[in-house]
Parts: structure tokens; C-alpha cells; sequence
């Protein structure tokens, strides 16, 4: 035993040093091959934005600009001092493009006042400025000022530097000729810091903790890192009681967008304001929209921009791509797998390479026309890439999954029963974590987590179909409809799609199980594939609250965003209903708080919930189901 933990420890270093030794060789090329630059450029209202370039020392011929326009910091800063990374990946640096990063508007070293995800002016005049104008005349700029250059230029970012793509491709500048927003943030009613109204904690409080930190004058620094003295953000999120005490025990009222958010807890005109899907419009650029299917920051953003654009911009060329991705992976990483979920292969490997590069050297640099579908998406379950002329496919049949009395779960609508429904005590003070994971930052796997952990819960209602005969493939949106009650006046709801395997695979003996690691022959598994929640107060609408009548029964509907997973036959299609969701989701107090920000210990109370399954209150999870080939 000895000896294997030392050969495993000296396979662990060689690894290691494999990737500090390939990331050095990378660092060593671009310094070889680059000349850096920084300049401070001016926007229409005077304000001048730092930008770092990064040009090819071949002169012989002539580049397209890459651009990626940042909140999060071009640092390194110097221009002895080279990022070690330019491009999406290794190969555009070797293909040579003019590459681009900019400081937005007022962080780190630009100038004038940061507006976080800034709403978009679409009659602009004189000196006004959005990021549509502010991407306009950093484009103008580089095009004089910078030689070497074709005249064309692209530009891309991850998350929000997805957001200031898309909304740099608005009222094109004529240069700009391809745009890839990925995981862009698209509306932080539904991205990012909150699911159908319901509050996403964890994320929102570390992330704005750093990041909303006051910044009056230019710097190169990021603020201290948030100290949850815990490595369990479970525990530290419960000890920290309602979120009225977030500014008195930790912010003390200076993040100043934590306090706008807790002051605007409904979908107000200061939300409506920052939606920037609306306005994707006079889109010229060719267009590749990324996402993944286990992006537990932004799915909503991928999905609704594709549509957005290809409903304002018929005419132009909008792809989608979807992969078995959480935040970001694609980027970098090999996407073979996601916590216990193996896909079997490299797939964001054939994305960089047969993808996004060909994508970007077609419109930038006149190369060959590549084979770019309209949706380019990854089938988990069956664990394949799948091209399509639209998305969602158009032979996707609709039907439901409905709840069943026993348990069950079935295509057909229940029928009358001596119980039509089920209920469970919902304890804001013993909430369902969303994770087995210990963390106090947000736990990336949890998205193909085995959900056993919640099912074994009095709180969390189960309901399972018979082992499937044959594939089921889901694609396309999902749709929950509940009819429920609550002897409360408010409740979030829940609603989990897992992937049951079967309780023992067929040709794995005991013997092997015995010899094998406890996930590789996953028994009995429940594999989470899709879940959201919906805070009950605005399941009429999102402006205006409105409780419950305790116990009266009630329908609550909302999306559960796309999927595309095939069932295997012997596998098993469940949902969990459930309550709490802890801490990725808040606590709601149950009783009726109009601004739950404000809500106090005394107003988090034990609530019965039912969820309905009976002729007159059908509880179902509207499907697409895909024909086979």
C-alpha cells in the first residue's frame, strides 16, 4: 500500500509539472511571438478605457483584432509584463490575430463610473454612452490607430464578457464581422443572482463581497477575498439568519449593488432596465452563442440570447452550441467529464478545434466556409454530439409526465384517488442542501450529483416512472405545472429531472463490484439532470407579489430550461419537489414578508406544502420528446 501511494504521488507531481511546463511553453511562445501595447482609449463622452493589444511580430501580413472587453481585469499590467493566454484557445495565438482586452468602463484601470450589466440606450444622441457605443468606438479607434490590421474584427468573452459581447454587436460597427457570446449574462432576474424570483444566495453574496467593493480611483489590484471562517456554507449561510443581516454583521451597507438588489427584490424597472435580450437588434456580425447544459451560473443567458437574435436578426448568420459543460469548461478543459458523469471523450476538444476556431478564421480571415450547424448540441445520456437545423428540433412531440398518487410517474393524467396528494413539513430551519459537496463557494458538480442524499428526506416528495422499455430522448424546453398548497402564505418550489440507473447493471458480477471504486458501476443512482426553482409569490407575475390563501390549492408554473438527455431502457425517469434548496437558494420565511431582504427570525415558520395529483389538479412537467433517428 505504501509503494502504490508513492507511485500515485509521483504520478500526481508528473502531472503537474506536465501542465506548469505546458503552460510555460505557451507563456514562453506568446512572449516570442507578440509585442504588447497599452493604451488608454478615449469614448465618445471623453473617458478613455486601458487596453492592452497584443500584436503579431510577423509583419508580413496583415491580422484581424480578437477582442474581449472585461470587468474582471487585463492584468497583467506593464508592457514587459504578458498574459499567458490570448486567445479562446492555444490555437488562434498560433494562427496570429491583433489581440484585444479592455478594462470596461470604470474597473480597474478605465475610467468613468462602473454600472454593473448597464442598460442599453437604444436612441443614443450626443455624448450618451452604453456598451454598444462604448465597443463602437473602441473598434473606430484600433482600426486607426493600430497597424498591421485587415480591417475586420471579433470578439468574445465568457460570462460577463459574454454580456458586453452581445450587446458590443448591437448597431454593429461595419468591422465587426463574427461575435461569440458565451454563457453570456442576459438578465439577472434569471441569471446569475436569481431563478424565477427566488434568490440565489451563495453566489450573489460571495460574488458581489469581492467584486462590488467600492473601487473611487483607477487601480490593478482586486480586493481581499470574502473570509467565511468555515469551509461549510451550509453552515455558515443558516448561522447567518435572515439576509436582513448580511449589511449588519459582514457588508456594513458599503457593496453598493448588494443593497440595490435587496432594495428591489421584485422585477422592477430597475431589472427590466438591465435585460439586455430586448435590444439585441441591427445585429451584421456572424454570430456563435456557447453554453452548457450543467451551467449552474448561466443557462438561461445562451439559450435566450440564440433566440433573441434569431428572432430580431432573421437575416443573420446565429449559431447555438451546447455541451456537457459547467461554467467556462469548455474553454480550457477537455470536457471528457462533470463529477461522476463521464462522457466518454474530450468533447470541448472538438468544439475549440472543429468549431469555434473555423467560426472565427471563415469571417475574420477569409478562410474556408465551415460546417457550422444551427445547433451544434451534445445528447448526455447517450453521450453523443448531434447537429440540428434549429433548436429546439422541430419534430420534438410534445407531452407530459404526470404525477401519479402511488408515486409513480406516467404519460397519462391520473385518475380519482382516495389521496390526491402528498405533503411534507417544510422547515426553514433544517433546509435540503443542494449538495453533499462541504463549501462556502458553490459546488460545481452538484448538477450530476447523486440526488439519493435528497430523496431519503421526509421534505422532498419522489416520483419515478417504470424501468423505460426502450430510449427516451427530452429536448427542448421543460415546463413545470404544479397544483399546490401551503398552510403558509409563501413557498419556493423545486422541481428536479434525474436519470435513475438501474439498481444493479447487467453483466457486472458481484465479485467486480466488490473489487471496483464505489462510482464506477453507479447502481441505483439518481443522476441529476435539470432542476430550477420558482418562488411562489410570483407565479402570477414577477412585478407584482402576491401570497397564498393557506391551503387553497393553487397552480404554479414555470420553466425548468432546455435539455437534451436520453433515458436508457432499464433506467428510470424521476422528479423530486421539494422546498428548500440551501444555500444556493435563500430561505423563504413561508409567512408573508413583502421584501423578503427585510424578513426578521420571527418570521421564518414550519409550513405544510401538498402537491396535487388528481383529475382537477394535474401536476405534470410538460416534455419534448424526440423521435428516434
Amino acid at each position: 500500500m505504501q509503494r502504490f501511494s508513492h507511485v500515485v504521488g509521483a504520478c500526481l507531481l508528473a502531472v503537474l509539472a506536465s501542465h506548469e511546463c505546458f503552460a510555460q511553453n505557451r507563456a514562453e511562445y506568446i512572449r516570442a511571438n507578440y509585442a504588447k501595447y497599452e493604451f488608454r482609449i478615449p469614448m465618445r463622452d471623453g473617458m478613455r478605457l486601458f487596453t492592452s493589444v497584443y500584436v503579431p511580430n510577423d509583419q508580413s501580413k496583415t491580422y484581424p483584432f480578437l477582442l474581449n472587453r472585461t470587468p474582471y481585469t487585463v492584468a497583467p499590467y506593464g508592457i514587459d509584463r504578458y498574459k499567458t493566454r490570448l486567445g479562446p484557445s492555444e490555437e488562434f495565438e498560433k494562427e496570429g490575430f491583433i489581440f484585444v482586452f479592455q478594462d470596461v468602463r470604470g474597473r480597474f484601470m478605465s475610467e468613468g463610473e462602473f454600472v454593473n450589466m448597464r442598460p442599453h440606450i437604444p436612441e443614443k444622441s450626443g455624448t450618451q454612452i452604453d456598451e454598444s457605443s462604448d465597443t463602437h468606438d473602441t473598434i473606430a479607434w484600433l482600426l486607426e490607430h493600430v497597424p498591421g490590421n485587415n480591417g475586420k474584427a471579433g470578439q468574445w468573452g465568457i460570462s460577463y464578457p459574454g454580456f458586453y459581447t452581445s450587446a458590443g454587436a448591437i448597431d454593429s460597427h461595419p468591422a465587426l464581422k463574427a461575435i461569440s457570446p458565451q454563457a453570456p449574462i442576459s438578465d439577472w432576474f434569471w441569471d446569475d443572482m436569481h431563478h424565477h424570483g427566488a434568490f440565489i444566495l451563495n453566489m450573489t453574496f460571495n460574488f458581489f463581497s469581492r467584486f462590488g467593493v467600492a473601487r473611487p480611483e483607477p487601480t490593478t489590484l482586486w480586493p481581499e477575498r470574502f473570509d467565511h471562517g468555515t469551509p461549510d456554507g451550509y453552515d455558515f449561510f443558516l448561522r447567518l439568519g435572515p439576509l436582513s443581516n448580511v449589511n449588519g454583521r459582514h457588508f456594513h451597507g458599503e457593496i453598493d449593488f448588494w443593497n440595490k438588489v435587496i432594495a428591489h427584490p421584485n422585477y422592477d424597472e430597475f431589472w427590466q432596465s438591465r435585460n439586455i435580450l430586448p435590444h439585441l437588434k441591427n445585429i451584421d456580425a456572424a454570430v456563435l452563442v456557447v453554453g452548457g447544459w450543467f451551467d449552474t451560473e448561466d443557462l438561461y443567458g445562451p439559450l435566450k440570447t440564440y433566440a433573441a437574435i434569431e428572432r430580431h436578426n432573421p437575416d443573420t448568420f446565429n449559431a447555438l452550441v451546447m455541451g456537457p459543460w459547467y461554467h467556462g469548461q469548455w474553454s480550457g478543459a477537455s470536457g471528457k467529464s462533470l463529477g461522476t458523469a463521464d462522457w466518454g471523450f474530450a468533447t470541448a476538444e472538438h468544439y475549440r478545434k472543429d468549431v469555434q476556431l473555423p467560426f472565427f478564421l471563415h469571417h475574420l480571415k477569409d478562410g474556408d466556409e465551415p460546417h457550422i450547424a444551427e445547433a451544434t448540441v451534445f445528447e448526455t445520456g447517450a453521450n453523443r454530439w448531434r447537429e440540428f437545423p434549429a433548436w429546439p428540433p422541430a419534430d420534438v412531440r410534445k407531452e407530459s409526465l404526470y404525477l401519479q398518487p402511488d408515486g409513480g410517474l406516467s404519460l397519462h393524467a391520473p385518475e380519482d384517488s382516495e389521496q390526491p396528494f402528498e405533503e411534507f413539513v417544510s422547515d426553514p430551519a433544517k433546509p435540503v442542501p443542494y449538495t453533499t459537496e462541504i463549501t462556502s463557494g458553490w459546488a460545481r458538480n452538484y448538477v450530476t450529483e447523486d440526488q439519493r442524499f435528497a430523496s431519503r428526506r421526509p421534505d422532498v416528495l419522489v416520483y419515478e416512472s417504470d424501468p423505460l422499455t426502450e430510449e427516451l430522448t427530452l429536448a427542448g424546453p421543460l415546463l413545470a405545472d404544479l397544483w399546490v398548497s401551503t398552510s403558509g402564505e409563501d413557498a419556493d418550489w423545486i422541481v428536479k429531472v434525474i436519470d435513475v440507473y438501474p439498481g444493479k447493471l447487467p453483466g457486472i458480477t458481484d465479485k467486480q463490484r466488490e473489487k471496483s471504486a464505489i462510482d464506477a458501476f453507479p447502481g441505483g443512482r439518481q443522476m441529476l439532470v435539470r432542476a430550477e426553482v420558482m418562488r411562489g409569490r410570483f407565479r402570477e407575475s414577477y412585478e407584482t407579489p402576491k401570497p397564498f390563501t393557506p391551503h387553497e390549492p393553487t397552480q404554479v408554473s414555470f420553466e425548468l430550461q432546455d435539455i437534451f438527455h436520453t433515458f436508457k431502457p432499464g433506467h428510470r425517469v424521476m422528479l423530486q419537489i421539494q422546498s428548500t434548496w440551501f444555500p444556493f437558494v435563500d430561505r423563504n420565511p413561508q409567512s408573508w414578508v413583502p421584501n423578503i431582504f427585510e424578513a426578521q427570525e420571527a418570521d421564518f415558520i414550519k409550513a405544510t406544502h401538498r402537491v396535487y395529483h388528481s383529475p382537477d389538479h394535474p401536476s405534470r412537467v410538460e416534455v419534448g420528446i424526440l423521435p428516434g433517428p
